[in-house]
């Protein structure tokens, strides 16, 4: 709490202030704190922070934000990637910095990284969320905006040589999405494998330390360029009759993504 109110009045500018103010978040509580620890200021101070890295580290270049409907529940699919949650941060200060219909979306976290000291605390108030379907369900149930990486640690933990090759997808967001009636925005990220390369997985190291994987790569994400494709809104009925029609529709989502990588890989000039 201290630092926050030391922080915020030295580092947050007042469009930062004003962008974010602007921003739908929902039930605030009296002690600064939505049901899900979501803190205003604390998003301001991060928003300082992520928006550097978005328009000068990484130069993030984002097509098809007007698909993110401004309002409504929506899940938003995308490729993992990077060994840190870098692409959700970007995917989700692209859509509440895109000006006009501007949104906050939440990202849905792995269930390892609450147990890292602070670093839980401080995804929680900037707008992180565990990935559990309950969660998710109360979510969309208030008409939120869901980032949601179905490859969870298979994708953000492949090693280098399979870059930009999709791992298996869960299916909870396709059962999510069809049950409470949800459209789904794919988006495409291209960059963030360059980011933290990793050449192996130290599974002995990862299992003593209790991590999914530890990876052998950089020690600080390198600047490459980032680009983010959204896709067209993709709507499922709940009428799926078993889970091999629901493996089906999950694939339909994989190849949209897939199709927005390839478009990203072919826009991108260079990596760095």
């Amino acid at each position: 709490m201290r630092i926050r109110q030391y922080l915020k009045p030295r580092t947050v500018s007042r469009e930062v202030e004003s962008i974010v103010d602007r921003l739908p978040m929902g039930n605030i509580g009296s002690l600064g704190y939505d049901p899900w620890g979501l803190n205003p200021d604390t998003a301001k101070i991060t928003f300082m922070a992520v928006r550097w890295l978005y328009e000068n580290y990484f130069r993030v270049v984002a097509h098809g934000l007007d698909n993110v409907p401004a309002s409504g529940r929506v899940l938003i699919v995308g490729n993992h990637s990077g060994q840190l949650p870098m692409d959700g941060v970007l995917v989700s200060f692209a859509v509440a910095n895109k000006g006009e219909g501007a949104r906050l979306p939440r990202s849905m976290i792995e269930r390892w990284f609450p147990s890292v000291p602070f670093l839980g605390n401080w995804m929680n108030s900037v707008g992180g969320v565990i990935g559990d379907p309950k969660n998710c369900a109360k979510m969309l149930e208030r008409e939120e905006a869901l980032v949601v990486f179905p490859e969870g640690v298979r994708g953000s933990g492949k090693p280098y040589r399979l870059r930009y090759q999709l791992q298996r997808f869960g299916h909870g967001f396709m059962h999510l999405a069809m049950e409470h009636n949800t459209p789904i925005v794919p988006v495409g990220v291209v960059g963030c494998e360059e980011t933290m390369p990793s050449l192996v997985n130290i599974r002995p190291l990862a299992r003593m330390l209790g991590m999914p994987y530890f990876p052998l790569s950089p020690l600080v994400p390198l600047p490459a360029r980032v680009i983010l494709n959204f896709g067209q809104p993709m709507q499922f009925p709940n009428d799926a009759n078993s889970e091999r029609d629901v493996e089906w529709r999950v694939e339909e989502v994989k190849d949209a993504i897939r199709d927005l990588i390839d478009a990203g890989i072919a826009q991108r000039k260079s990596i760095f």
